[in-house]
């Protein structure tokens, strides 16, 4: 691991929000498209069905390349893996700008997810070599700032300039946007060496390394939980009379998110297993209020805020766990957390989608509940490895804090 090479106390902020952006690009990049279905299915002349594709592919092509991607570079420098992720953003959503064939254009969305998933078993892990140990949490939290931001802000405003000046033009902003970013991490992110080929350490050996498959099986329910709520949140609250208003509750959402990581980067180092308890316990609370009352105006927004607030941190408190329990093979853990976070995705969109069909949106909060009730089960008996008690130190927890 290199020598942090900042002065312990301060962080390295100009760098770690180098690395938001990075993540603001791939939410950004990966969601836009949801917002300009009409124009997209115009501009290429296809159904919005089809339209709606250049999402799918984009998921597909960060599940199928994060670990492969990440174990080929396992060896390069930090700063030129990162860079790589960065041009493939500035390439294919340039081709995404220009296409006027839609198979090209999957082909340009099935690469950026490429380069997301890329980019996500990568940040995590650099937001920590910046830090002293005992602050690898609130850096991890500030470098996490770009999705929150992506959804609750970046989305609505990409919708609303693709509606305005044409939905090219968003993607060719992003393209702008990326090039600013590669002059910002040549300036500010510093390098670092990659692993040595005895340092390595391979697939099988960090999935059974003790705590990583506890923390990987937390992500999957937690996710699949969030997102069977997030992809289906217009006929969820429609009961409510709330069907006019899905932008203003996803505001709050957003704003609620933007706390929660706030909050996240506060108490991450210090109380690590107590903050994702205290998320699940306040989540699977909401689930049973919308269960119980979801017809209420009052419990629907109450209840988004606190579901915000208590996911806003959810990327921090797990990826942070995840790195602590994979040691030096934190950077092939994140990229298994990148296959199941967006398996979850994949898997809570469908399986909403089969509920909602087969059964309506009221068994929504009870699946819910059952999902976040295992996922707190799994946490409370981690106690040892994965969500460990005490105070995170150099890597380690300190008994007795």
């Amino acid at each position: 691991m290199a020598i942090n090479q900042h002065r312990p106390g301060r962080l390295p902020l100009g760098a770690l929000l180098a690395l938001a952006m990075t993540g603001f690009i791939c939410i950004a990049t990966e969601t836009l498209p949801a917002g300009l279905l009409n124009e997209i299915s115009q501009g290429l002349e296809v159904s919005s069905a089809l339209a709606g594709q250049m999402v799918t592919v984009f998921a597909l092509g960060s599940l199928l390349a994060a670990i492969p991607l990440t174990i080929a570079t396992q060896g390069w420098r930090r700063r030129n893996v990162l860079l790589l992720t960065i041009v493939g953003f500035l390439l294919f959503n340039s081709i995404t700008a220009w296409s006027t064939d839609y198979g090209v254009t999957l082909v340009a969305r099935f690469f950026a997810g490429a380069s997301a998933g890329l980019a996500w078993s990568l940040l995590a892990g650099y937001a920590r070599r910046m830090v002293a140990p005992h602050q690898q949490g609130r850096a991890m939290a500030v470098a996490m700032l770009g999705a929150p931001i992506a959804l609750s802000l970046g989305v609505p405003l990409g919708t609303w300039l693709g509606t305005l000046m044409g939905w090219r033009t968003t993607f060719g902003l992003m393209s702008i946007l990326t090039l600013i970013l590669i002059v910002w991490v040549l300036v500010k992110v510093p390098d670092y060496p990659g692993q040595s080929s005895d340092q390595r350490i391979g697939l099988r050996r960090v999935l059974f390394t003790p705590g990583v498959r506890s923390v990987l099986a937390v992500v999957i329910a937690w996710m699949l939980a969030h997102n069977i709520l997030y992809t289906y949140i217009a006929p969820f609250v429609t009961p409510a009379g709330l069907d006019a208003e899905v932008d203003r509750v996803l505001l709050v959402f957003g704003l609620a998110a933007l706390l929660g990581i706030w909050l996240t980067g506060r108490l991450v180092d210090r109380h690590l297993r107590t903050t994702v308890l205290a998320c699940l316990v306040a989540f699977a609370a909401i689930a049973l209020l919308f269960g119980l009352f979801a017809r209420s105006v009052a419990v629907v927004y109450a209840g988004i805020f606190v579901w915000g607030l208590s996911f806003g941190g959810a990327a921090t408190l797990l990826q942070t766990a995840l790195a602590d329990a994979a040691g030096e093979g934190a950077d092939v853990a994140l990229s298994m957390n990148v296959v199941a976070w967006n398996g979850a995705i994949a898997v809570g969109a469908l399986s909403g989608g089969v509920l909602l069909d087969q059964v309506g949106v009221g068994v929504f909060p009870w699946v819910l509940l059952v999902l976040l009730l295992m996922g707190l089960w799994i946490v409370f008996n981690a106690r040892t490895h994965g969500f460990p008690q005490g105070q995170r130190q150099a890597g380690q927890v300190v008994a007795g804090h």
